[in-house]
């Protein structure tokens, strides 16, 4: 099912395009990461399809509209810095949420375990961690099991240890058969944690899909022998091998998706050369990212 499907989303503030014709579509069960550096229209676009920013023109779907006006309560989000009443609790501050939401009295036991809050329910808010700060507002967007929850930086300004648990959230929510959709601008962040990528800067989108297969599904080999110029003579020779490039100790070369690396361990092992590094991986997303990215 398609959760959300945006069409020529523009947003204008005076001379200033925000966004410029903004298309891309998230299907349920992704883990979406909008990427792009500080500025590129991450948050408006956010802002927008949440309702709380009104777009100049264009238009945009939840859920192929099945769920009507309804279609709200099947989302939670966190946009920016999380916001709390300082002096409440977690249970407070969470009934608060459930309040808004106008949803029926419940407890939250199951949510503030999920986020590891649990033993620090009764303290105020102001007495947390900007990790456990995040880690509230992640709960806040689960009020109500939706289908799909949004969040705008997630790990911004944590620690890595807070970064490592927030990530794990992450997953785990998605691993609940969720739709997860994050903002971000740090590569390593939503190549470790999402499945898709739309990537966007000044307001124009440059590419999307799959992390690892956004311009082509071929992957990248690391091999390496203990002579690697008679590698790389092999390699030249070797159908399918492509773009072998000097990488340190190893070298890399891009094959398709359904190259059998097997094989060519084989053909290598009877050429008398004998291969102390093969990995085959799917193209690394900072690699996608400069080459789409350079020149825009």
């Amino acid at each position: 099912m398609t959760v959300l499907e945006t069409q020529n989303l523009t947003k204008r503030y005076g001379n200033l395009t925000a966004l410029n014709s903004l298309n891309f579509r998230v299907e349920a069960g992704q883990i979406m990461g909008l990427l792009g550096p500080n500025g590129s229209g991450k948050t408006t676009t956010l802002g927008i399809i949440l309702g709380v920013i009104r777009q100049s023109s264009g238009s945009f779907e939840w859920f192929d509209g099945q769920y009507g006006e309804d279609e709200r309560l099947k989302i939670g989000s966190i946009l920016e810095t999380p916001n709390f009443f300082p002096y409440l609790d977690a249970d407070k501050n969470l009934d608060i949420v459930r309040r808004i939401k106008g949803l029926p009295k419940q407890d939250y036991d199951e949510v503030l375990d999920f986020v590891k809050l649990k033993d620090r329910r009764k303290s105020q808010f102001k007495t947390y961690s900007l990790g456990m700060k995040q880690r509230l507002a992640i709960a806040a967007t689960l009020i109500g099991d939706p289908d799909v929850v949004i969040f705008d930086e997630p790990t911004n300004g944590l620690d890595p240890e807070g970064i490592a648990e927030v990530r794990k959230t992450l997953k785990d929510i998605a691993n609940q058969g969720k739709t997860v959709i994050m903002a971000s601008h740090i590569l390593d962040e939503v190549e470790k944690i999402c499945t898709h990528v739309t990537i966007i800067k000044r307001g124009n989108l440059l590419a999307s899909g799959p992390v690892g297969s956004i311009l082509n599904d071929d992957m990248t080999l690391e091999i390496a022998a203990e002579n690697n110029a008679n590698l790389i003579e092999f390699l030249t020779r070797y159908p399918g091998i492509k773009n072998i490039t000097p990488q340190g100790i190893y070298l890399e070369c891009a094959v398709d998706a359904a190259f059998d690396i097997s094989k060519l361990n084989l053909a290598a092992l009877n050429q008398g050369i004998k291969l102390n590094r093969l990995v085959a991986r799917k193209t690394r997303l900072e690699e996608e990212f400069l080459q789409i990215t350079q020149g825009k």
